[in-house]
């Protein structure tokens, strides 16, 4: 369990620069935010992100898995080490991301 968290803080000082991200725990994982749309997340088999033109044009040697069984296919990264490239891939991946659902009001 420690492993992911030790890689969660190392993605989180990656990305420091970028500001507004976070992360939350989930399920054995982690699920990653920036400006609150989902990006990525660790998952059993570590750090993917949402395929967008964004992060297939910044890796473009990264074959898509689903992050666990049934799950729609996400791309491994592959640029984790390069800060520069991997600020500016979640960057520009963000106009492609779906906005949060608004969460619904219960209505009694």
């Amino acid at each position: 369990m420690g492993k992911n968290k030790e890689l969660a803080e190392y993605i989180m000082d990656q990305l420091a620069e970028l500001g507004d991200i976070r992360n939350i725990p989930m399920m054995g994982g982690y699920v990653f935010y920036y400006r609150e749309r989902i990006f990525g997340g660790i998952y059993g088999n570590g750090f993917l992100v949402k395929i967008t033109e964004a992060s297939k044009k910044y890796m473009p040697d990264s074959v898509p898995e689903p992050p666990y069984e049934g799950a729609k296919p996400m791309l491994p990264v592959t640029i984790l080490e390069e800060r520069d490239a991997l600020q500016a891939m979640v960057r520009e991946m963000y106009p492609e991301l779906p906005a949060r659902k608004p969460k619904k009001e219960n209505k009694r």
